[in-house]
């Protein structure tokens, strides 16, 4: 789904895998130009998680749809003019690099605002830009160890990390609005404005309770598994025949799912008066509900929780979510065609909605260099030229770009 509200806003994507890239597909879903610079053999993260017939990746379609692609060497000799020239074209720039290695290529706030004083550049980094880690590399994984969240998904002597990389995309979101406000600011002021994330600070913000709990002396939280420790029973029970979801939160739900489970005996109990102290006695309470949960069926189990009123969902299968009604139906997912699939795939459309503002479907992530000739002839550059770099290697078009050899994939 692609709203209109940004269509005034150019958009230079110098991101690599998630957050960078993530953050400028927020943007181009609200209509902005985004243009995806990627060097003329294709960057390594078009092919993650290949699933088209010549290699390419899952990660690239959902994550660069609704941009255009220009296929560029940064490290050209004639590539700088180029990268000057874009910049005072646009709007808005989005880096996902360590300090150093965006001021080696010019893309630093100094920079970037000498060449176009009202310029937003967006940065993303592992650590920061201050402490000694500044200019470390990381990934989301790097986010989740160092705040504690990997250490609390775990059980006691292995910690786990989570199969889908939050930290990445709660940085992506958290970009594209401090981005949104630097462009409120800039449209109030005429001023442009610096806007900085980083994993860690993401992954801290989503560990930040914990965190207080521990620096407050209240408590020093343990491995848990699938149980919440702050109410209880919430957690993923076996049933008959597969997994369910159940939270309970709360004393009235407590009370319906005391009746739901046959436990009386437990009403009154002094472990479980309040939500604190059902989550520090959690294992109990997930052993209670584990025994009715295994007498029945997923379906029977969910059809007693919805009459008991008691939140419960069956744990599915990346293949049964998409089979679920309301994934299938509740107009969460956008199909579209790629180069290379037999068929349709999904992509989740905008975090949010503006119900008044006509949507239109998400347009298809870009062959390499497929924007390369009009994106330059856009900032000056001549027929001519255009096949001087391209002859030169510092572009391509989508007709010349160099696309190595990748593992097709077996349909």
């Amino acid at each position: 789904m692609t709203m209109d509200v940004l269509s005034h806003v150019r958009v230079l994507d110098f991101g690599r895998y998630i957050a960078g890239p993530y953050c400028a597909a927020l943007l181009a879903d609200l209509g902005a130009e985004v243009i995806r610079i990627e060097r003329p053999g294709a960057n390594d993260d078009r092919y993650v998680m290949p699933v088209t017939s010549e290699g390419e990746g899952a990660l690239h379609i959902q994550v660069n749809r609704n941009k255009k692609s220009l296929a560029l060497d940064l490290g050209a000799p004639d590539a700088r003019e180029i990268v000057e020239r874009l910049i005072a074209s646009a709007d808005v720039v989005v880096a996902n690099l360590p300090p150093a290695a965006r001021a080696r290529l010019g893309l630093d706030y100094e920079t970037v605002s000498r060449i176009k004083p009202d310029i937003v550049l967006c940065t993303v980094s592992a650590f920061g830009t201050r402490g000694s880690d500044a200019n470390t590399i990381g990934f989301d994984g790097t986010g989740q160890a160092l705040s504690g969240a990997m250490y609390l998904t775990g059980v006691e002597g292995q910690p786990f990390r989570s199969a889908v990389s939050y930290v990445d995309y709660g940085t992506a979101v958290a970009s594209a609005l401090g981005t949104l406000a630097a462009l409120m600011r800039r449209d109030r002021t005429g001023k442009g404005e610096h806007v900085e994330t980083s994993l860690l600070n993401t992954a801290l913000t989503m560990t930040n309770t914990m965190l207080i709990e521990e620096a407050s002396g209240a408590r020093s939280r343990k491995p848990t598994g699938n149980r919440t420790p702050i109410a209880a029973p919430s957690d993923i029970f076996p049933t008959a025949d597969g997994w369910i979801l159940v939270q309970v939160i709360g004393n009235d739900m407590f009370e319906r799912w005391i009746r739901l489970v046959g436990a009386d005996e437990l009403r009154g109990d002094p472990r479980f008066i309040d939500d604190m102290r059902r989550g520090d006695n959690g294992e109990f309470l997930s052993a209670r509900t584990a025994e009715w949960s295994r007498q029945h069926s997923t379906e029977r189990c969910l059809e007693l929780l919805k009459q008991a009123r008691v939140p419960g969902c069956k744990v599915l299968s990346p293949g049964e979510a998409l089979r679920h009604p309301q994934v299938a139906n509740g107009g969460l997912l956008d199909w579209i065609s790629y180069p290379g699939l037999g068929g349709e795939v999904p992509i989740a459309g905008p975090l949010f909605t503006l119900v008044g503002d006509p949507a239109s479907k998400p347009k298809p992530s870009p062959a390499l260099g497929a924007d390369t000739e009009a994106l330059l002839e856009s900032i000056g550059y001549s027929r001519d030229e255009i096949e001087r770099l391209a002859g030169a290697g510092v572009v391509a078009v989508a007709e010349t770009a160099r696309v190595p050899a990748h593992d097709a994939v077996t349909r």
